[in-house]
């Protein structure tokens, strides 16, 4: 059989742009894993990981235009955006570059022995090592820092992992120009280019997580896919770690008294938000418990103005344009469901954001779970509740979310607050004051995770901790010191954090 070609796809025009690629076969992606499975031992050296992402991160710095501009043609996210996410992709090359160096993501703990101890205590040196070949899963929102160059592949080579990436088949030239740009970097830093591997392809997918030489996976995408390779992965003679990052609605509260101070704002904060990169945000606020009343039909009246000045967008790809069409109509027809701003086609190749508003009480009582799903495009859910119980009420339904946010006062005290942040709090992995979740930080106190199915574990892909997802334990016992990594060794000659 013919190997399918990968096309580079204008999404402005649905039209093909060039071949860039053909689908790896079962071959050759086996080829592929015993390649990065080679060449892990390599990775052993730290000053040549850090040399490594520095060099990574220079050569796309170096290849700005060329970079962005591949990348806008493949998903019309446009330059300006284009640009911010491969300066957040360069700067968290760089940030994990630091972690490698400074050394406390080993988590060296040693205990000395102590024969006095109740049961004495043999000498005891703990560190952490990489797994092995990690599978990471591009990402289709975000070309750059959550695909080939992005967080998974840079945390995993972080830690001393080989990757092999699958690429998106909504930016393949992209893909293929990041990925040339890392084995590059691979190879003047000393290290075998095979560090970082891209294949192509759907089937090419499945038989990279069901490979025996790879230990973990990394993925970013729909629930549907991601709980596919999840089921796959743990069903595995052998099973690994899948860290998926899958769906999120993003709830956000309001209570009465903040609508009262400033329903104008929040509403044109919201607008921004939630119709940010034509709403293909993994953190787009896509559910929002607003109050009943005058205060609340402000708020509301700003969001639908807001809203309607935003000009139609363009998707990343015309499958995802169908499924939004077709999400919002669903929603839309549902009975009690109001549409302030009408979402919809804005053209041959474009969609209208818009805002639906439902009664709260309907949510409470059982109905309209489609509402309580993530619609991935520009468009948000607004429920008008009556008491601080029936919004409780509502965030008891509501699945696992990356973020949730409240909106109270900003100088009066609130008696709502504080019940709604405890009733928020256990819904998501990033819990927000005043603020919108679009927009992750790169920061070493970042948690960009969440309970089911926001992602699959408890780990985040965000930030200096994400390396932890592709580290595990080993101790040493009683083990002479000239055996030792040189991490564990009396004296410390590497000076590594340890406790």
């Amino acid at each position: 059989m013919a190997a399918e070609p990968v096309w580079s796809v204008d999404p402005r025009t649905g039209k093909p742009r060039e071949q860039v690629a053909v689908e790896a076969t079962a071959e050759e992606v086996d080829r592929a894993v015993r390649a990065a499975h080679a060449a892990r031992g390599a990775l052993a050296d730290r000053a040549a990981r850090t040399a490594l992402l520095r060099t990574a991160a220079d050569l796309l710095d170096g290849s700005r235009d060329h970079v962005v501009e591949a990348a806008d043609a493949e998903t019309a996210l446009g330059p300006v955006r284009l640009t911010g996410e491969l300066a957040r992709t360069t700067a968290q090359l760089r940030a994990f570059a630091d972690t490698v160096e400074e050394g406390s993501f080993l988590d060296v703990r040693i205990d000395l022995p102590d024969p006095g101890a109740v049961p004495p205590r043999p000498d005891l040196r703990r560190w952490k090592v990489p797994l092995g070949v990690v599978a990471v899963y591009a990402a289709s929102n975000f070309p750059l820092a959550f695909s080939v160059p992005g967080g998974d592949t840079a945390s995993a080579l972080a830690a001393g992992c080989p990757a092999v990436v699958k690429g998106h088949p909504d930016h393949p030239a992209t893909s293929e120009l990041c990925a040339s740009l890392l084995r590059r970097a691979a190879a003047e830093a000393g290290l075998p280019e095979d560090v970082l591997v891209l294949v192509h392809g759907f089937d090419a997918g499945v038989a990279l997580v069901r490979h025996p030489l790879v230990a973990a996976a990394g993925f970013t995408g729909s629930v549907r896919g991601g709980r596919a390779l999840f089921d796959a992965a743990a069903a595995r003679p052998v099973p690994i770690p899948f860290h998926g990052e899958l769906g999120s609605l993003n709830p956000v509260v309001i209570t009465p008294a903040a609508a009262e101070e400033r329903a104008a704002g929040i509403g044109a904060g919201l607008a921004a938000s939630m119709t940010l990169g034509a709403g293909q945000f993994c953190t787009k606020p896509g559910f929002v418990l607003a109050p009943a009343g005058a205060a609340g039909d402000r708020f509301l009246d700003a969001l639908a103005a807001g809203v309607s000045e935003t000009e139609p967008s363009v998707m990343l790809d015309h499958r995802m344009r169908d499924a939004f069409l077709a999400g919002v109509a669903e929603r839309a027809a549902l009975p009690g469901v109001d549409t302030p701003v009408t979402p919809g086609a804005g053209g041959a190749h474009t969609v209208s954001a818009g805002v639906l508003a439902v009664d709260a009480g309907r949510l409470a009582a059982g109905g309209h779970h489609l509402l309580l799903e993530e619609c991935f495009g520009p468009v948000t859910v607004v429920a008008r509740y009556t008491t601080r119980e029936e919004a409780a009420a509502v965030l008891d339904l509501l699945p696992g979310n990356l973020t949730a946010t409240l909106h109270t006062t900003e100088a009066a005290d609130d008696p709502d607050a504080a019940p709604l942040l405890a009733a928020l709090t256990p819904l998501a992995g990033r819990v927000l004051v005043n603020g919108w979740p679009t927009g992750v930080a790169v920061a070493a106190a970042q948690h960009h995770g969440g309970p089911y199915p926001a992602t699959t574990s408890t780990a985040t892909s965000v930030g200096a901790t994400a390396i932890e997802r592709w580290l595990r334990p080993v101790t040493y016992q009683s083990t002479p010191d000239r055996l030792l990594p040189p991490e564990l060794r009396d004296g410390n000659p590497l000076g590594v954090p340890r406790r």
